[in-house]
């Protein structure tokens, strides 16, 4: 029988990559990375074989849909920032059993899933940048979930989470699960962004205090009630894909139930006007 051993929610923004490029963000994202290789480390100490990515820089506008490939390999440029992130090589195992399974289990339980063998269905870079880390530290195949759901509620993507649980669990599998995606996500306005106003900050104080609040919320092992703010959070506060994939994470926890004291391994830090964090979800 498989098993669920560590969930994370995990930082994917492309500062990460062009910290250890040369120029001027050389080594400014070495918190976020040394998050990264921890959470790999803990995995690899507990016999990961699996990650499952819920990656909010997969949108769908109809269905749940999971990439069950067998391999990925390229180059990736990503389409929203080519000046961040570009041709940067990637090749990680699949695991099409498991993916399969995830969209068979979510399609039963009243969730209309699909799950995708297509070559040409590439991995974005909520999945790639943590991998690109994580890889370092520990080779684990992938399943890749979208979870930037534009027609889709929250109550759906729990039980999507309920059924990444359930068929982990009739799997072969031991599986580190990641929600992939910010905290607080509004992006400076092109017109705003700059030297001063760029990479460091946030771009809304109260999205910063709520997100201080909310990790006091999971450091404390209070999901509950961040589950009853957490439809007005994701709009308030601009969430990432609606932070569809917090809800597929919570899903797969156990919901309200869950009562876990988080752990903090990269501290809160904004970027781009967002906020950003590595935290684990204790099991």
């Amino acid at each position: 029988m498989g098993e669920l051993v560590l969930a994370a929610k995990m930082t994917h923004v492309p500062t990460l990559q062009m910290s250890e490029q040369e120029g001027r963000l050389k080594g400014t994202r070495q918190p976020a990375i040394d998050g990264h290789l921890e959470i790999a480390r803990r995995a690899k100490a507990l016999g990961v074989d699996t990650v499952v990515i819920c990656d909010t820089h997969w949108l769908v506008n109809a269905g749940f849909h999971v990439n069950a490939n067998e391999r990925f390999e390229g180059l990736l440029t990503s389409s929203e920032f080519p000046q961040f992130i570009r041709d940067m090589p990637y090749a990680h195992r699949g695991n099409p059993a498991l993916g399969d399974l995830i969209a068979e289990t979510a399609t039963e339980m009243g969730v209309y899933t699909l799950a995708h063998h297509l070559d040409s269905l590439d991995l974005e870079y909520g999945t790639l940048v943590p991998m690109s880390f994580m890889s370092r530290e520990h080779d684990m195949k992938v399943v890749s979930v979208a979870a930037f759901c534009t027609v889709h509620g929250h109550d759906e993507s729990r039980v999507l989470g309920q059924a990444i649980r359930r068929a982990i669990e009739a799997s072969d599998s031991r599986v580190l699960l990641v929600a992939s995606g910010s905290l607080s996500h509004r992006i400076w306005s092109n017109k705003e962004y700059g030297p001063n106003n760029g990479t460091f900050t946030i771009s809304s104080e109260f999205n910063r205090q709520v997100d201080l609040m909310v990790l006091e919320m999971w450091q404390r092992g209070d999901h509950a009630t961040f589950l009853k703010m957490l439809g007005d959070y994701a709009h308030h506060c601009s969430g990432e894909g609606s932070m569809h994939d917090t809800a597929m994470l919570y899903g797969a926890l156990g919901w309200d139930e869950y009562t876990g004291r988080c752990e903090v391994v990269t501290p809160y830090f904004p970027s781009s006007g967002t906020g950003q964090v590595n935290v684990i979800f204790p099991l």
